[in-house]
This record gives C-alpha cells, sequence and structure tokens, in this order.
C-alpha cells in the first residue's frame, strides 16, 4: 500500500525508488544516499522512499565499499553507516515505482533474475543516465578507482531524474 501526503491542492503518493548495481556497495548505495539528499534540498523528501539493492549475492551483508564511503564525506553527502548490501528479489518490482540500473550489464542481470523484471510490463526500469541528455552506464569504481567520478555522474543522473519526477509529479504545485 502506498503512503499518501496532503498537501493544499491534492493528495499525492509516495514515489519509490529503487537503485541497483552489481553488489549494491558501491554506485547504488552512492545513487541512494545522494537522491535522498537531493530530494531534501528539493523541499521534496516527504514525496519520497529511496533504496538501494544488487543483482549478485557476492556482497550481501557488506557496507558501503571505503571508496564510495570516502566520497560521500568528501561531498558532505549524509549516508547510514549501518547500510547493508542486499539482493534484488522479484517483490521489489511491485513496492518500487522505478527501478534505476547504473549500466547496461546491471540491466541484463536483472532482467535474468525473475520473469517479472524480464517483461518489465510496467516500464519501471531504467538505467540512471538514460534520464539525462547524455544516455549511457554510469562507470564502475571498482575497476577504476575513480569514486569521486562516479559520485558525480551519479549525481548529475539524480539531478535529471528528480527534475523529471518533480514535473511529472507536479510536486511543486
Amino acid at each position: 500500500m502506498k503512503e499518501q501526503h496532503m498537501s493544499t491542492s491534492r493528495v499525492r503518493e509516495t514515489i519509490n525508488l529503487l537503485f541497483v548495481c552489481h553488489g549494491n556497495i558501491c554506485r547504488s548505495p552512492t545513487a541512494e544516499f545522494v537522491m535522498k539528499y537531493k530530494v531534501v534540498q528539493a523541499n521534496a523528501a516527504q514525496f519520497f522512499h529511496i533504496e538501494s539493492a544488487a543483482t549478485s549475492s557476492e556482497e550481501l551483508g557488506n557496507p558501503i565499499y571505503p571508496g564510495a564511503r570516502k566520497a560521500l564525506i568528501k561531498h558532505k553527502i549524509p549516508f547510514d553507516d549501518g547500510k547493508r548490501a542486499r539482493r534484488v528479489v522479484p517483490e521489489d518490482y511491485q513496492r518500487y515505482d522505478l527501478i534505476i540500473v547504473m549500466d547496461s550489464e546491471n540491466l541484463w542481470s536483472l532482467k535474468r533474475r525473475a520473469q517479472v523484471f524480464a517483461q518489465d510490463p510496467e516500464h519501471k526500469i531504467a538505467r540512471l543516465l538514460d534520464f539525462t541528455a547524455q544516455p549511457g552506464d554510469v562507470d564502475d569504481p571498482w575497476y577504476h578507482n575513480q569514486f569521486d567520478r562516479t559520485l558525480e555522474e551519479i549525481s548529475h543522473g539524480c539531478d535529471a531524474l528528480l527534475e523529471r519526477l518533480i514535473t511529472t509529479h507536479r510536486l511543486n504545485d
């Protein structure tokens, strides 16, 4: 059941977002906390529920990777130190309004997890940077160790996504 929020003009339902990457220790938790920060800055936090998950089971239970933590701290993005990696489950398709993957490989892996993801009947699944003017994949800092660059890519994608959601859901009314 979706939570509802009152505004002066109408009732709004919570927008549930799930960010997904391979291990849920670098990019997807970074996106989760960047987006949480951005919705607070936009005075729209009450309209959002934001989490993250992995397509694989390799990192289950592990905390945010140190390089990602350092980038979040450097950019003054608050995060939950207790965040632990979890794997996406088929039920997430119904729980979330949008499932946002970091790259094409994550998209492929997600679609192999369950039929509902493969079919995507409600068109809920997208890559984060596809919301920007320059669609593509968010680079995985696990391989290039440039966590600040990845955070900047994620921030750019979250800006575009938030702008679209505020406009689409008329959150400024």
